[in-house]
């Protein structure tokens, strides 16, 4: 089959690979499309996977076209998505109920070859079967969704915030429209990509600008949320924060990412910083909320290229392009 495949820090191919075999409680997908996330482009840097080469893609989705022997869940047909965590299930986080922070943790498409691939094997019990009106080459994104939901569970809620997202790519929009339904009482958005924000205008929020400063808020923001991963942002971001507010670190930086805190002000305003890692029961919730159509693929998805246009995809991606990019094998 083809796939592409991260050879070592900096190089990415498609190449012919060996066809996938499912274990006893695997099943082999039939992969309908592939979304590209930042994470993606970390392990291009040589960070995140622990061993090159591999065959990236931890958001897709497809069709179920075999089974392993022990599998009674899905059968041969079935449109489904996978949720791309293993965890070990054995070390003390996972069975405190906190796997994302597993001590051996593994992910489909970072550890193990994942979707951007003709056919993938997934574990059974990470496959979520796809209703029939849910498009299954939109479906891969059910994933970056699940890790906004999993964003908003440690938010708690926050009824009637006043919300601050720094970023308006794929990840940042999924934030604001998850923001609209969790009851925030104005959602803002900064980016300086002019395009993207104009799709967080055309998505409802409440003020779309470049900067924080161009915005009338001096008190600051209840919750505030980083979705760029980049360090003058978090930096800004931490300096917005209102009174007994919260921000999040939501957005992927690299290793080498710092920003400076002030302790006394934390101490003095009741302000809680806090992190989001990934997926933490929240796949199939997300899944749902797919399904009820809480996110719009024709404004999500700017770009579907071929498997073959791999490399050049996450060159788009990096130069900030569009919004989500998915291959479609």
């Amino acid at each position: 089959m083809r796939a592409a495949v991260i050879e070592a820090p900096g190089k990415v191919t498609v190449a012919t690979v060996a066809d996938p075999t499912p274990g006893p409680r695997e099943v082999v997908v039939d992969v309908a499309a592939c979304g590209l996330c930042g994470t993606d482009l970390h392990i291009l840097q040589g960070e995140f996977a622990p061993t090159l080469p591999i065959v990236p893609g931890h958001e897709f989705a497809g069709v179920v076209v075999g089974i392993g022997t022990e599998v009674t869940e899905v059968a041969v047909g079935d449109r489904v998505a996978v949720d791309p965590s293993l965890h070990c299930h054995e070390c003390r986080y996972c069975r405190i109920g906190r796997g994302n922070l597993c001590d051996n943790w593994n992910a489909i498409g970072v550890s193990v070859p994942g979707g951007a691939a003709e056919f993938a094997v997934a574990p059974v019990a990470n496959c979520v079967k796809l209703p029939e009106h849910v498009d299954v080459a939109d479906a891969p994104l059910i994933e970056p969704l699940s890790c906004a939901v999993r964003g908003y569970d440690v938010l708690h809620g926050n009824l009637g915030a006043e919300v601050l997202i720094y970023g308006s790519g794929t990840m940042g929009l999924m934030m604001l429209e998850l923001a609209k339904r969790t009851g925030a009482t104005s959602v803002d958005m900064l980016d300086v990509n002019a395009e993207r924000l104009a799709t967080a205008t055309t998505l409802g929020c409440s003020r779309a600008a470049a900067s924080a400063d161009e915005l009338d808020q001096p008190r600051g923001w209840d919750v505030v949320i980083d979705a760029t991963g980049n360090q003058a942002a978090i930096q800004d971001g931490l300096g917005r924060v209102a009174k007994a507010g919260t921000f999040l670190q939501f957005g992927v930086s690299d290793y080498a990412t710092r920003a400076v805190i002030e302790p006394y002000k934390i101490y003095n305003q009741e302000i809680t910083i806090t992190g989001s890692m990934a997926v933490l029961h929240s796949y199939e919730r997300a899944a749902g909320l797919f399904a009820t159509g809480v996110l719009d693929p024709k404004i999500f998805i700017s770009h579907r290229l071929p498997l073959e246009e791999y490399p050049a995809a996450l060159d788009q991606f990096k130069a900030g392009v569009g919004r989500k990019i998915v291959v479609v094998p």
